[in-house]
């Protein structure tokens, strides 16, 4: 008895689909590529699918030192002159206004010792060695000049080198920080108004020190 001639099974689909799957393949990873993803929404989307898929809880280090500092903020009643948020690389901590300098020192006060303290021992914690610091130190428009500083340039590197070096002297390694000088390039606020009239309330504003905690992991 002759055998029914098995039938071919037409897989040429199966071509035109891989080549679909392999262009959006690259198209994602193109659109990856020149998009800057936001660390702390990537840490709460991975962990939030790690949980979701193994049921077991998943280390959320940017979001524990957020809360860590927070706590810090609100135990010190410095929720005026210390304000914490987030950007695309890490967490961004802002001692805003004259809370850590007098006009035209570089010197620490004595009284933001103990936020400076407090603060500092929750970065050197040994759950956050995976991150960096860079500090920038800002100063207003205002022109200042003397003996030491012969101008805001140097004032201002001099402010992010005195709060890079309370923290290393609270043992946190000089190879995870980095100290900048800005002057007024960066300004949080206009220094002027439309008519070239100074702002006072601005520039004082202005004057501060920034503390970007980006992970090393990213």
């Amino acid at each position: 008895m002759q055998k029914k001639p098995e039938e071919k099974i037409d897989e040429d689909w199966m071509s035109t689909y891989g080549d679909m799957v392999t262009l959006l393949l690259c198209f994602f990873v193109m659109m990856l590529s020149v998009s800057k993803p936001d660390v702390a929404k990537f840490e709460q989307i991975s962990a939030g699918l790690s949980e979701g898929i193994s049921k077991r809880s998943a280390p959320r280090p940017i979001e524990m030192m957020m809360s860590e500092l927070t706590d810090d903020i609100q135990s010190m009643e410095i929720e005026e002159k210390v304000s914490l948020g987030s950007d695309t690389q890490g967490i961004v901590l802002e001692f805003g206004g004259d809370m850590i300098f007098n006009r035209g020192s570089a010197d620490i006060k004595e009284e933001a010792l103990p936020a400076l303290k407090r603060i500092a021992a929750t970065l050197m914690s040994d759950r956050y060695k995976a991150f960096n610091f860079s500090i920038e130190g800002h100063t207003s428009d205002e022109k200042f000049s003397n003996e030491k500083y012969p101008s805001n340039w140097e004032l201002s590197s001099a402010r992010a080198s005195a709060v890079t070096r309370f923290l290393e002297e609270r043992g946190i390694e000089r190879v995870r920080l980095r100290a900048t000088g800005l002057f007024d390039v960066s300004p949080k606020y206009p220094n002027r108004d439309a008519f070239g009239e100074p702002i006072p309330q601005n520039r004082i504003k202005n004057r501060r020190v920034v503390i970007h905690i980006e992970p090393s992991f990213k």
